[in-house]
């Protein structure tokens, strides 16, 4: 579990943006320690805590320390096997949705770390919804891994350009997903994969 956080991930955790966390940091309401030699904050997390309890800010997401990851498909036996992957890695917190719309409203209400993402829904394409994350600038370090059985590559520049940090060609080794989201929020991959 992480014992000091940077202005960034404090402001994942407080979804707040990291400015806020900088000023509070800079004025002393949020006490912490700057790295020796850089401009570096550093917030020790029985700091951030306290911070979060005066603040009224819910603590949940510092409580459990896990990773949250959204996964979002139409096909309810793949996203039931993703699920069940990714939180037998012990260190993440999965939720789902089957449409857009569903994913939409939980990517603001969740806040997820990673946003596993079927590029075929039956409501709303992928690339819109990559679009709709980047259009939110709280949502910045929200890493989007797209997944499908579509192939053309100008369709996979498209996601990219839209967002999208990874596209995955269906059919795929769970496994490898799982290294992946592990890659892309700069977690070691766990010894039993």
């Amino acid at each position: 579990m992480k014992t000091v956080f940077t202005t960034g991930e404090a402001a994942k955790i407080c979804k707040v943006s990291q400015q806020t966390i900088i000023r509070c940091f800079d004025s002393g309401q949020l006490k912490g320690f700057r790295v020796p030699g850089s401009r570096f904050r550093r917030i020790p997390r029985d700091v951030l805590y306290k911070f979060m309890k005066d603040n009224g800010i819910p603590t949940d997401a510092l409580e459990s320390g896990k990773r949250k990851a959204l996964v979002v498909d139409d096909d309810q036996d793949l996203v039931d096997l993703m699920q069940d992957v990714i939180e037998s890695d012990g260190r993440f917190e999965v939720r789902c949705a089957n449409n857009g719309f569903d994913a939409g409203m939980m990517v603001k209400e969740y806040r997820p770390d990673i946003i596993i993402l079927d590029v075929m829904l039956p409501d709303i394409n992928g690339k819109e919804v990559c679009q709709r994350v980047r259009s939110d600038s709280t949502m910045d370090d929200v890493k989007i891994i797209c997944i499908s059985g579509m192939v053309e590559a100008d369709k996979i520049d498209d996601l990219r350009a839209a967002g999208a940090n990874e596209f995955i060609q269906k059919p795929f080794e769970m496994e490898f997903v799982l290294q992946r989201v592990c890659k892309h929020l700069d977690m070691e991959v766990a010894a039993n994969n």
